[in-house]
């Protein structure tokens, strides 16, 4: 189950995002899988824009699109189950 839900606030998304930014490195399909979420809340939530008037950042949506992309890839080629990929059954070397 998530740690993240509607719930959480965007410092706790950030923190998601930073804290299981170290998947590959720890080898960890909960990281990669927690770090997808993250991914997808932060796509979700954050203005391209932001700032008070005097500091301003910007935020690449593409890039965390890429980077939600690389997770899931890394998650079906290690082994992640929570990826959502769907098994196909084949009958292919079956016999009567």
């Amino acid at each position: 189950m998530s740690t993240l839900s509607s719930a959480s606030t965007d410092a706790q998304v950030l923190a998601a995002y930073d804290d299981n930014a170290s998947y590959e490195e720890d080898a960890s399909s909960t990281k990669a899988a927690a770090f997808v979420t993250a991914c997808r809340f932060l796509l979700r939530r954050m203005a391209k824009k932001s700032g008070d008037g005097t500091l301003e950042t910007e935020l690449s949506p593409d890039l965390i699109r890429e980077e939600l992309c690389a997770a899931q890839a890394w998650l079906s080629a290690n082994g992640g189950a929570s990826t959502g990929g769907v098994i196909h059954l084949s009958c292919e070397t079956f016999r009567d």
